[in-house]
């Protein structure tokens, strides 16, 4: 063995044998391989994330509220919108008078399992189409947010000098628009003509159903609030520009569009889809709070928000109607930012053990 041979000579000697240059066979090569198995960097990423039981906890619970809130609605017996007759203010899992001689005479009504409101509408399907309403808005303008931002951030720490500091001092100009203000104009000044538009247009007839508030927030989004990502990305993108592989593409005559769009947003991959995801629970809480104020989705759509504005008004005769919506929306963005941060730590480099 070769480090039999190592061992038995004198460690003071300079003399070279030519034993010690022979190849190595196979047990002596296994003896110095100490490294693990090669692993991509979305796996090494998945491993890590894996063992982060809060994470992995909470990307269950959003799994089941998409269940909840996509799923479940197709087949559950009550619609978001029926108004049934005399069911008016139930309790939960109580029955109307109706509903009680349906069930003595042999037939089977489904419970309202959260109760009705004053319209006679189960809240159960409402909590679930308000919690399908507030994914559908954080997913929207995460990407609104996601494809503005990162564009916006690439180009302006890519090219840097004078055309960073006038970009960048753009954001500093809209960091200081209020956005509540914004909506509230927008969805003054696009209420009638949104509606006009509507009803001309079959094919966007639909659309007429989420009124001009929502529609003025996924604005919004798209005027402010992507400038949180463009600068994270301009700041990964300072740092990454400045290394050998920019200057080589650089070097071949590979385009600007190219280089930022095939090795500088590529890099910031990790960045970009934590920030998103940390997106997605902010934009569902401000949906939230503008529903709560009534400037959310059109009547009857409901939203977590306008179901919790809607329980304020009876929170001293019927205060159950305001648990599920404020439980929704708590379960949600919590685990969404519990998701957001084990993604932090599972793709940051600099986290990991």
């Amino acid at each position: 063995m070769m480090n039999d041979r190592l061992m038995s000579r004198n460690p003071l000697s300079l003399q070279l044998r030519a034993e010690d240059f022979l190849p190595a066979n196979e047990a002596e090569k296994q003896e110095m391989v100490i490294m693990r198995e090669s692993v991509t960097y979305w796996r090494d990423a998945f491993m890590r994330f894996r063992k982060n039981k809060l994470a992995m906890a909470s990307f269950v619970v959003i799994l089941c509220v998409f269940v909840f809130a996509f799923a479940i609605p197709s087949f559950y017996p009550y619609a978001y919108e029926q108004q049934i007759r005399g069911s008016e203010n139930l309790a939960p899992m109580e029955y109307s008078e109706a509903e009680i001689a349906i069930i003595e005479s042999g037939g089977s009504v489904m419970p309202h399992i959260l109760g009705t409101d004053n319209l006679g509408r189960d809240l159960m399907i409402r909590v679930m189409m308000g919690s399908r309403i507030s994914l559908l808005v954080g997913l929207i303008a995460s990407g609104i947010i996601l494809v503005i931002g990162a564009s916006y951030g690439a180009i302006s720490g890519y090219f840097g000098g004078n055309l960073d500091m006038a970009m960048m001092r753009l954001v500093d100009v809209i960091y200081t628009v209020p956005d509540i203000l914004v909506i509230i104009l927008l969805t003054v000044v696009l209420k009638n003509p949104l509606n006009a538009f509507f009803e001309k247009d079959t094919f966007l007839s639909g659309m007429s159903s989420i009124g001009p508030g929502l529609i003025s927030i996924f604005i919004t989004f798209s005027l402010l609030y992507w400038v949180g990502m463009a600068r994270i990305v301009r700041g990964q993108v300072l740092i990454i520009k400045e290394q050998e592989y920019i200057t080589a593409a650089k070097a071949l005559g590979a385009k600007n569009a190219r280089i930022i769009r095939r090795h500088l947003l590529p890099n910031c991959i990790g960045t970009i889809v934590v920030t998103t995801t940390l997106m997605i629970p902010s934009a569902i809480f401000t949906e939230s709070f503008l529903s709560f104020l009534g400037l959310g989705v059109a009547a009857p759509m409901p939203s977590l928000g306008s179901l919790a504005s809607q329980a304020i008004g009876g929170i001293n005769s019927y205060a159950y109607r305001l648990v599920a919506p404020s439980v929704a929306i708590s379960i949600i963005i919590l685990s969404f930012n519990l998701f957001g941060d084990g993604l932090r730590d599972a793709l940051d480099p600099k986290l990991k053990k």
